[in-house]
């Protein structure tokens, strides 16, 4: 071991001696202020040459690295490729559901890279601006359309419980758009809700503005060129395409197969898939949507 660092532990435990506070010697050493912490504490207990002995011998000493059980990064790299490229977080999830196995998230990206190129597209520093919030379930919605060649989805999030509905159509009008409100209130929500945001494009217009505030008490426009105001269905659009549709495009005589994949993509992500913005729990379990339709009947 360099006589720097037992310089720097001696320098240390004389500054403390001298009553200097512990983050005052680390900002002056360099270090950081838990560092400072054990080298104390090591001296402390065992004494200052004691505790230079035993650091050089642990220094000496090579590291020995945990090892997977490979059983475990086959389950990771499964479940990662079956659920659709997801997180971290959903995979701790369903390796304590499916497994009885807890990991950390740092961990099981740790396992990913081995295999797969993991980007991180998180920006702490992007200012996002205000967007709608909701104080209890059923009172603020999203709704927009995706383009998917000959074929359009209109899809809905309830922003608090992320409850869902997507109509697929084969054109962009306002009509269409009032069928997907109907729809979606009356086949998820039952219910008024206190606003319901879209952005301001020609397909909310007409019929649809006509009969929003059946629904509810406020339709709001979102401003033009702020997508973090439709943030949550934003988010949404890209699971539909990820998780079901994808990026291609369609041809009207495919109305009946992408309905039917819509509604398989709805069924498990309402009772199969975890949110987590719902702490790690699908929107809805079954016995409460079956407790639910009894109630309202």
């Amino acid at each position: 071991m360099d006589m720097t660092t037992h310089t720097l532990i001696t320098i240390a435990w004389e500054l403390h001696e001298q009553g200097l506070p512990k983050t005052h010697i680390a900002q002056r050493l360099g270090k950081h202020r838990e560092t400072i912490i054990l080298w104390i504490q090591g001296i402390e207990h065992y004494g200052l040459l004691g505790f230079l002995e035993r650091y050089d011998h642990a220094k000496k000493v090579p590291r020995v690295h945990r090892q997977v059980d490979p059983i475990l990064k086959r389950w990771i790299w499964e479940i990662r490729e079956r659920e659709y490229d997801c997180c971290g977080q959903k995979i701790a999830y369903f390796l304590e559901e499916e497994h009885r196995v807890s990991l950390s998230v740092p961990k099981i990206y740790e396992i990913l890279k081995e295999k797969l190129i993991i980007k991180n597209r998180w920006n702490k520093n992007v200012v996002r601006g205000p967007v709608p919030t909701a104080s209890h379930p059923q009172e603020v919605i999203q709704m927009d359309p995706i383009d998917f060649g000959d074929l359009f989805a209109f899809t809905a999030v309830e922003i608090s419980s992320k409850e869902a509905d997507i109509l697929i159509t084969p054109a962009l009008t306002g009509s269409f758009e009032y069928q997907f409100l109907k729809q979606c209130m009356e086949r998820r929500l039952h219910t008024h809700v206190s606003l319901i945001q879209t952005d301001g494009g020609p397909e909310f217009k007409e019929e649809f503005q006509d009969h929003v505030r059946d629904y509810c008490d406020l339709h709001r426009i979102s401003r033009p060129y702020r997508k973090n105001e439709q943030s949550y269905i934003e988010s949404f659009n890209r699971t539909v395409r990820k998780e079901c549709l994808g990026w291609i495009k369609y041809h009207h005589d495919q109305l009946p197969i992408c309905t039917t994949m819509v509604e398989s993509f709805l069924d498990r992500y309402h009772y199969h898939r975890p949110h987590m913005g719902n702490n790690m729990q699908p929107p809805l379990s079954r016995k409460e949507t079956d407790c639910r339709i009894s109630t309202e009947n």
